[in-house]
Protein backbone atom coordinates (compact mmCIF):
# COMPACT_ATOMS: atom_id res chain seq x y z
CA UNK A 1 0.00 0.00 0.00
CA UNK A 2 1.12 3.25 -0.81
CA UNK A 3 0.05 7.08 0.25
CA UNK A 4 -0.01 9.78 -1.85
CA UNK A 5 1.49 12.81 -0.80
CA UNK A 6 -0.60 16.31 -1.02
CA UNK A 7 0.77 18.80 -3.65
CA UNK A 8 3.12 21.15 -2.99
CA UNK A 9 0.66 24.58 -2.13
CA UNK A 10 -2.59 22.50 -1.27
CA UNK A 11 -4.28 22.50 1.92
CA UNK A 12 -6.56 19.95 2.78
CA UNK A 13 -9.98 21.14 3.03
CA UNK A 14 -10.16 19.88 6.57
CA UNK A 15 -6.74 21.44 7.95
CA UNK A 16 -6.63 25.06 10.15
CA UNK A 17 -5.23 27.65 7.96
CA UNK A 18 -4.47 30.91 9.17
CA UNK A 19 -7.10 33.92 8.58
CA UNK A 20 -5.31 35.88 5.51
CA UNK A 21 -5.02 39.13 5.09
CA UNK A 22 -7.81 40.94 4.11
CA UNK A 23 -8.49 44.08 2.29
CA UNK A 24 -9.91 47.25 3.41
CA UNK A 25 -13.10 47.43 1.67
CA UNK A 26 -16.22 48.16 3.64
CA UNK A 27 -18.22 44.80 4.60
CA UNK A 28 -21.43 46.31 3.30
CA UNK A 29 -19.75 46.97 -0.15
CA UNK A 30 -18.08 43.51 0.11
CA UNK A 31 -21.16 41.98 1.04
CA UNK A 32 -22.70 43.91 -1.97
CA UNK A 33 -20.09 42.08 -4.52
CA UNK A 34 -21.06 39.13 -2.95
CA UNK A 35 -24.47 38.78 -3.27
CA UNK A 36 -24.14 39.87 -7.30
CA UNK A 37 -21.63 36.40 -7.30
CA UNK A 38 -24.46 34.57 -6.00
CA UNK A 39 -26.83 36.21 -8.81
CA UNK A 40 -24.61 35.59 -11.59
CA UNK A 41 -23.85 32.10 -10.50
CA UNK A 42 -27.15 31.43 -10.87
CA UNK A 43 -28.42 33.34 -13.90
CA UNK A 44 -25.64 31.24 -15.43
CA UNK A 45 -26.95 27.83 -14.32
CA UNK A 46 -30.95 29.19 -15.65
CA UNK A 47 -29.12 30.25 -18.64
CA UNK A 48 -30.25 33.80 -18.33
CA UNK A 49 -28.36 36.68 -19.50
CA UNK A 50 -27.85 39.96 -17.08
CA UNK A 51 -27.24 43.85 -17.23
CA UNK A 52 -27.17 46.33 -14.96
CA UNK A 53 -29.09 49.68 -15.79
CA UNK A 54 -27.18 52.81 -15.84
CA UNK A 55 -27.20 55.26 -13.75
CA UNK A 56 -29.04 52.50 -11.56
CA UNK A 57 -32.99 53.73 -10.89
CA UNK A 58 -33.25 51.51 -8.01
CA UNK A 59 -33.36 47.96 -9.52
CA UNK A 60 -29.93 46.41 -9.09
CA UNK A 61 -30.15 43.72 -12.30
CA UNK A 62 -32.01 43.24 -15.45
CA UNK A 63 -32.27 39.37 -16.02
CA UNK A 64 -33.38 38.01 -19.34
CA UNK A 65 -34.50 34.49 -20.43
CA UNK A 66 -35.03 33.68 -23.82
CA UNK A 67 -36.93 30.69 -25.03
CA UNK A 68 -39.24 29.69 -27.71
CA UNK A 69 -41.47 28.44 -25.60
CA UNK A 70 -42.56 31.63 -24.26
CA UNK A 71 -45.93 33.48 -25.51
CA UNK A 72 -45.40 36.72 -24.93
CA UNK A 73 -42.25 37.21 -25.72
CA UNK A 74 -39.40 34.82 -27.38
CA UNK A 75 -37.36 36.42 -24.29
CA UNK A 76 -39.00 38.17 -21.25
CA UNK A 77 -37.15 40.44 -18.50
CA UNK A 78 -37.12 40.45 -14.96
CA UNK A 79 -35.55 43.52 -12.84
CA UNK A 80 -33.89 41.86 -9.73
CA UNK A 81 -33.40 44.49 -6.47
CA UNK A 82 -30.53 42.55 -4.53
CA UNK A 83 -30.04 42.90 -0.50
CA UNK A 84 -28.02 41.36 2.01
CA UNK A 85 -27.84 41.07 5.83
CA UNK A 86 -25.76 39.38 8.28
CA UNK A 87 -28.41 40.12 11.02
CA UNK A 88 -30.30 36.38 10.78
CA UNK A 89 -29.24 33.23 11.07
CA UNK A 90 -29.19 30.46 8.18
CA UNK A 91 -32.47 29.34 7.74
CA UNK A 92 -34.73 31.11 9.58
CA UNK A 93 -37.41 29.60 11.18
CA UNK A 94 -40.78 29.49 10.29
CA UNK A 95 -42.55 30.31 6.74
CA UNK A 96 -41.14 33.81 6.30
CA UNK A 97 -38.69 36.42 7.82
CA UNK A 98 -38.61 39.88 8.19
CA UNK A 99 -36.96 42.86 6.18
CA UNK A 100 -37.30 46.52 6.43
CA UNK A 101 -37.18 48.41 3.45
CA UNK A 102 -37.06 52.32 2.89
CA UNK A 103 -40.43 53.04 2.16
CA UNK A 104 -39.10 55.25 -1.57
CA UNK A 105 -37.58 51.69 -2.68
CA UNK A 106 -40.52 49.82 -1.48
CA UNK A 107 -42.42 52.07 -3.04
CA UNK A 108 -40.45 51.20 -6.53
CA UNK A 109 -40.81 47.14 -6.01
CA UNK A 110 -44.45 47.07 -5.29
CA UNK A 111 -45.95 49.41 -8.00
CA UNK A 112 -48.15 47.80 -10.16
CA UNK A 113 -49.27 47.12 -13.25
CA UNK A 114 -46.00 47.48 -14.61
CA UNK A 115 -44.22 45.99 -18.29
CA UNK A 116 -41.39 44.37 -16.66
CA UNK A 117 -41.76 42.47 -13.24
CA UNK A 118 -39.79 43.38 -10.51
CA UNK A 119 -38.65 41.04 -7.74
CA UNK A 120 -36.53 41.70 -4.14
CA UNK A 121 -33.70 38.56 -3.49
CA UNK A 122 -32.65 38.83 0.31
CA UNK A 123 -29.23 37.33 0.56
CA UNK A 124 -28.44 35.40 3.81
CA UNK A 125 -25.03 35.76 4.64
CA UNK A 126 -22.56 34.50 7.53
CA UNK A 127 -21.46 37.79 10.08
CA UNK A 128 -17.81 36.97 9.29
CA UNK A 129 -16.18 37.15 5.62
CA UNK A 130 -13.83 33.99 6.76
CA UNK A 131 -17.28 32.02 6.50
CA UNK A 132 -18.79 33.73 3.60
CA UNK A 133 -17.06 30.56 1.12
CA UNK A 134 -15.56 26.87 1.40
CA UNK A 135 -13.74 26.00 -1.27
CA UNK A 136 -12.27 22.47 -2.51
CA UNK A 137 -11.53 20.67 -5.35
CA UNK A 138 -15.02 19.42 -5.82
CA UNK A 139 -16.61 23.13 -5.26
CA UNK A 140 -17.12 26.17 -4.01
CA UNK A 141 -19.69 26.42 -1.42
CA UNK A 142 -21.32 30.18 -1.43
CA UNK A 143 -22.42 30.45 2.37
CA UNK A 144 -25.37 30.90 3.13
CA UNK A 145 -28.57 31.29 0.90
CA UNK A 146 -30.57 34.18 -1.18
CA UNK A 147 -34.86 34.15 -0.94
CA UNK A 148 -36.41 36.42 -3.34
CA UNK A 149 -40.18 37.70 -3.22
CA UNK A 150 -42.70 39.41 -5.56
CA UNK A 151 -43.71 42.84 -3.65
CA UNK A 152 -46.34 43.90 -6.25
CA UNK A 153 -49.39 45.69 -4.55
CA UNK A 154 -47.51 45.71 -0.83
CA UNK A 155 -48.70 48.38 1.00
CA UNK A 156 -46.43 50.81 2.37
CA UNK A 157 -47.23 50.78 6.38
CA UNK A 158 -44.54 52.28 7.92
CA UNK A 159 -43.67 56.23 8.53
CA UNK A 160 -40.28 56.01 6.63
CA UNK A 161 -39.47 52.65 6.67
CA UNK A 162 -41.75 49.02 5.73
CA UNK A 163 -41.08 45.60 6.66
CA UNK A 164 -41.98 43.04 4.33
CA UNK A 165 -41.77 39.63 4.97
CA UNK A 166 -39.85 37.12 2.80
CA UNK A 167 -41.06 33.56 2.14
CA UNK A 168 -38.10 31.38 3.45
CA UNK A 169 -39.78 28.11 0.86
CA UNK A 170 -38.72 30.60 -2.06
CA UNK A 171 -34.80 30.02 -2.07
CA UNK A 172 -33.83 31.72 -4.90
CA UNK A 173 -31.57 29.18 -6.81
CA UNK A 174 -31.30 28.33 -10.76
CA UNK A 175 -34.45 26.05 -10.90
CA UNK A 176 -36.39 28.89 -8.90
CA UNK A 177 -35.57 31.56 -11.54
CA UNK A 178 -36.53 29.37 -14.80
CA UNK A 179 -39.54 28.25 -13.10
CA UNK A 180 -39.77 32.80 -12.52
CA UNK A 181 -39.00 33.47 -16.50
CA UNK A 182 -41.75 30.59 -17.22
CA UNK A 183 -44.90 32.53 -15.79
CA UNK A 184 -43.35 35.23 -17.01
CA UNK A 185 -43.01 34.06 -20.36
CA UNK A 186 -46.81 33.09 -20.30
CA UNK A 187 -48.10 36.49 -19.35
CA UNK A 188 -48.20 36.16 -15.32
CA UNK A 189 -46.32 37.35 -12.28
CA UNK A 190 -42.86 36.06 -10.98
Amino acid sequence: MSLTRPEQGHTPLDTVRPAPLRGSLATTACMETLQVGYLHAVAAAAGCSLSQPFPDNGVDWHLSHGSPAHTVDDEVTVKVQLKCTYQLRPNPPGASFPFTLDNEHLVKLARTPVAVPKILVVMIAPRTQEDWLRAGHDGLDLRHCCYWTDLAGHPVTGRRRTTVRIPTHRIFDDRALCEIMTRVGAGGRP
